[in-house]
């Protein structure tokens, strides 16, 4: 007779839904205490005014500022919960300087700016977008957004990796099929977007959890975060940075873009003021994207890196305490 056990698996371990929640349930407090202290900390720095705290915030360092919230409480929280529940070390999360890491992350960096290209090229054909340069284009100021814009995009693409496609993503994957896997993290990612502005009914929701496909799919390649690192930042600063387009409905990190954007639509095909995420372009692009990440030959995985997702690590056998006598 098979029976069943609810909380622990075959491994000896808890099983991948409980870490899962464990994990996010930590984060969730977490979160909110750092944001708590974080916003402490900028009361008495500006003077205690809350609307001066909240416009700090919502400017452009702010997103750094909660980027670096989130990617602290998330790599802690990832590695301790590997650590604790699971007894993986800390190179299991994928942060590591691991062989190639640079080559990942370069490599990931060209295709996630290639993909952004074609699914601007995609949308030509029935109007899509015009390009140029600002009348009274200011060097330095182009120059400084740049620079600064692509560090935040870099942050805010590293937070946003090792939260989606870091614990919660592989301590699934060591137990469920990938194609299954990915679900969760990629609905959750989508969820999180929908709050940006700008939505765009329909197409902000599917075209994100595809978007989270895509980058879990490059996580799946290398089992390294670096090369979904380059993809998702370079995505977002070749959009906003040096195409001039809102990224996921947000324009105010990048004030001096290289290129002016103009969109002449149609909305469904180019997601009008969300940018080219809310429109049909974006999805076929991401589609044409996954599979040539999953295809192709310029990344793989190392065989230390694999063998922390490709199976549960079993829990390790207490020896029996035996007293000898004299």
């Amino acid at each position: 007779m098979i029976t069943f056990d609810p909380i622990s698996n075959r491994a000896g371990r808890l099983r991948s839904g409980w870490r899962l929640i464990v994990f996010i349930l930590l984060y969730l407090v977490a979160v909110a205490l750092s944001y708590g202290a974080l916003r402490l900390v900028l009361s008495v720095l500006l003077g205690g005014a809350s609307g001066t705290v909240d416009a700090a915030l919502e400017g452009r360092w702010g997103y750094v500022e909660q980027a670096f919230v989130l990617f602290i409480v998330a790599t802690t929280l990832g590695w301790g919960c590997g650590r604790a529940l699971e007894d993986l070390p800390w190179r299991a999360l994928g942060w590591t300087f691991h062989r190639g890491w640079w080559r990942d992350l370069l490599i990931g960096s060209l295709i996630g700016a290639a993909s952004l290209v074609l699914a601007v090229i995609l949308a030509a054909p029935l109007g899509g977008f015009r390009f140029g340069f600002p009348a009274d284009v200011i060097w330095p100021a182009v120059t400084e957004t740049l620079l600064a814009a692509g560090a935040i995009f870099i942050f805010a693409a590293a937070a946003e990796e090792v939260l989606f496609r870091g614990y919660p993503l592989q301590t699934v994957l060591r137990s469920w099929p990938a194609w299954v896997a990915v679900i969760p993290s990629s609905i959750l990612f989508s969820l999180v977007h929908l709050a940006n502005p700008n939505v765009v009914r329909g197409f902000t929701f599917i075209n994100t959890a595809l978007a989270g496909v895509w980058l879990a799919v490059a996580y799946l390649r290398t089992r390294s975060l670096w090369f979904p690192l380059g993809v998702h930042w370079a995505w977002n600063w070749t959009m906003g940075v040096v195409l001039g387009l809102p990224v996921s409905g947000i324009t105010g990190i990048a004030p001096s873009p290289l290129l002016r954007a103009i969109d002449v639509g149609p909305q469904w095909l180019t997601g009008s003021s969300y940018g080219v995420e809310g429109g049909a372009a974006c999805t076929v692009a991401l589609l044409l994207s996954t599979v040539f990440i999953w295809r192709t030959r310029l990344v793989s995985a190392t065989a230390d890196l694999k063998k922390y997702t490709d199976g549960e690590n079993s829990a390790p056998i207490e020896e029996p305490v035996t007293i000898r006598q004299t």
